[in-house]
């Protein structure tokens, strides 16, 4: 976005009700056409924002009273801008009528958006799809969610409902423990350190004490003993918590702000900034709760899409979008969204690697339920305590399919809901389906 349009899209500025006296407000588009907004005009030329689809895409597409949020927002400058024929624009001048403004396309499937959207049902939580060599985002799901269409009437309760935080869109800006979907920052940090995973061996016994610390395997589980590949597989706890302690706390915390964990990242939407720490000073209890993604470690959604996407990417991170181009309300391009490479954030061969690890926990691990599907997934499940622990966990899943040549990453959060494998998974795998058309 340049200065000027930064500058005309500030919900502080009064030039925009200038440019409203003059545009009827163009609409948002999903990638596949559909209108998920729009300006209505009545005979007597009064204009009413209207969402067709309610709640589903609300966190995205975002409101336009009581100020403005989610692309509504960021790309109102685009929105009130008209490139219009001119002739049809210097016609309109000297009726004194309005010009219809341009419309954004986004990247979001309203298919994909709408099965994830049921998927996730009355879960709190969150699910995010993208296309890992592009980062183009497909589906951005947030619940609870809210109707735009009536924020006017809803909006004192809104605002008063602090403990659920319907206006958070979850997936950019909620931040959670990980749980043992971190584990694929562990397992590469101790590749890296060690250049291999083999040989690595591990008698799980259900749990493990260091310096009167124990943690516990997922269900007080025996795994009894295992290489790295069934220890991942197994997402065994013990052995995780005892590789942490093997790791160097100063290449743990450089490969973490590799990843971004510590970045507030510059996208069209608000995102929170994930958590990552460690330092000499971090004692071992703390860096066994570390290396299984609990601890002081907080991920936003989006940021394990964007891990997993740099896997699924032979190692290079994208930046995530939303916006994919601005039309013309005649459909006449005005300007295409480019994908941006953030950084190569591990080795092809470190991605392979992981690749080859998260595959094993879909053939033959936690997330075992997706291997009947057609297209190889490599995953990763994850049941994050949170809070006071006495709540059911977080059920996470990451992961991406075709992993050969991967196609589409998956990020699913269901807040309080249990173990990854039980929730999170049959989520993602739905929004598998919904992409390869197998629903």
């Amino acid at each position: 976005m340049t200065q000027k349009e930064r500058y005309l899209s500030d919900s502080h500025n009064t030039r925009q009700k200038d440019y409203a006296e003059k545009v009827v407000r163009g609409s948002i588009l999903s990638s596949d056409g559909v209108e998920l907004a729009r300006t209505d005009v009545d005979e007597e030329g009064n204009e009413t924002r209207v969402y067709p689809y309610g709640s589903m895409f609300a966190h995205v597409v975002g409101y336009l009273s009581k100020g403005s949020s989610g692309l509504e927002a960021a790309e109102n400058y685009q929105l009130l801008e008209s490139h219009a024929n001119p002739l049809e624009q210097l016609k309109n001048e000297f009726k004194d009528e309005k010009n219809i403004g341009d419309n954004v396309v986004t990247t979001i499937n309203s298919h994909m958006q709408q099965v994830a959207y049921d998927a996730l049902g009355d879960h709190r939580g969150a699910v995010i799809a993208l296309e890992p060599d592009t980062g183009k985002v497909l589906v951005s799901v947030s619940k609870p969610s809210f109707d735009p269409n009536t924020i006017d009437e809803d909006w004192d309760s809104l605002v008063a409902d602090d403990e659920s935080g319907v206006l958070l869109n979850r997936g950019l800006q909620g931040q959670y423990p990980p749980g043992s979907t971190f584990k694929i920052v562990t397992a590469l940090a101790y590749l890296r350190q060690n250049q291999t995973v083999d040989g690595f061996s591990f008698d799980c016994v259900s749990e493990v004490t260091n310096g009167g610390y124990t943690i516990h395997c997922a269900g007080n589980e025996v795994h009894g003993q295992e290489d790295f590949y069934q220890s991942f597989a197994n997402s065994c706890n013990s052995a995780f918590a005892t590789i942490g302690l093997s790791l160097d706390k100063g290449s743990f915390q450089s490969l973490a702000d590799t990843l971004y964990l510590n970045s507030r990242l510059e996208l069209e939407l608000p995102t929170s900034r994930s958590r990552f720490s460690v330092d000499s000073s971090t004692a071992d209890a703390l860096m066994m709760q570390t290396s299984i993604g609990q601890g002081n470690t907080l991920v936003t959604p989006l940021q394990m899409a964007m891990i997993a996407s740099a896997v699924a990417n032979d190692g290079v991170m994208m930046q995530p979008y939303f916006v994919d181009r601005i039309e013309a309300y005649d459909g006449t391009r005005v300007s295409e969204t480019s994908s941006q490479r953030l950084a190569e954030v591990m080795s092809a061969s470190e991605a392979d690697k992981l690749t080859e690890l998260m595959r094993g926990v879909v053939e033959d691990g936690t997330a075992r339920s997706l291997n009947d599907l057609g297209y190889n997934i490599a995953g990763k499940t994850g049941s994050a305590e949170h809070g006071d622990k006495t709540e059911d966990t977080h059920s996470w899943f990451v992961g991406f399919s075709n992993a050969e040549d991967p196609d589409l990453v998956v990020a699913v959060i269901a807040e309080a809901s249990g173990s990854g494998s039980s929730v999170a998974t049959p989520i993602a795998r739905q929004v598998f389906q919904a992409y390869y058309g197998d629903l």
